[in-house]
């Protein structure tokens, strides 16, 4: 299996970008919800599908118990959430307060890994690697171009602008 994607052409010419072509994510329209992830890792672990799922039901109101204790949530193989706020800007310090926070959400950063991709030795004999930085939940997805018109790109992710995200 791969991550399926579509060539887009950025055809916005107002942008450096115009005219360049950028692959785009696109998804079915099928979720994987908490029983169909309780049975993949039944298959992968010697747990019961039922006590898998009953972790999973009780890891967001545990998630949110730390999080209202103004803790992170580090997940390992996974990453690290947070809460994250905006907060509208008031002239005088003492009017500022959790009255003026008025969006809420929660902040992912996926747990990322040094992957060496080369090495070279220098004049004085030193060996000096090349790497870079790889999320580990996505270093080992492979790509594929798909031409099923049935997938389509999220409306909120038609990022084109060809940058890392």
């Amino acid at each position: 299996m791969s991550q399926k994607f579509k060539k887009i052409q950025n055809k916005n010419d107002e942008s450096t970008a115009y005219g360049k072509w950028f692959a785009t994510a696109v998804y079915d329209q099928h979720f994987i919800e908490t029983e169909e992830l309780a049975n993949f890792i039944q298959t992968q672990a010697s747990v019961k599908k039922s006590d898998i799922k009953a972790v999973l039901d009780e890891l967001g109101s545990a998630m949110k118990h730390f999080f209202e204790l103004g803790q992170k949530v580090k997940l390992d193989g996974i990453g690290i959430f947070k809460v994250g706020f905006s907060s509208i800007g008031t002239t005088e310090k003492e009017d500022c307060g959790a009255q003026t926070i008025t969006t809420r959400r929660v902040l992912f950063q996926p747990e990322t890994e040094r992957v060496v991709v080369g090495q070279k030795v220098n004049k004085q004999g030193k060996i000096s690697q090349k790497y870079v930085v790889a999320k580990s939940l996505v270093k080992d997805v492979v790509f594929e171009e798909t031409y099923d018109t049935s997938l389509q790109p999220e409306s909120d992710s038609g990022d084109t602008s060809g940058g890392n995200g």
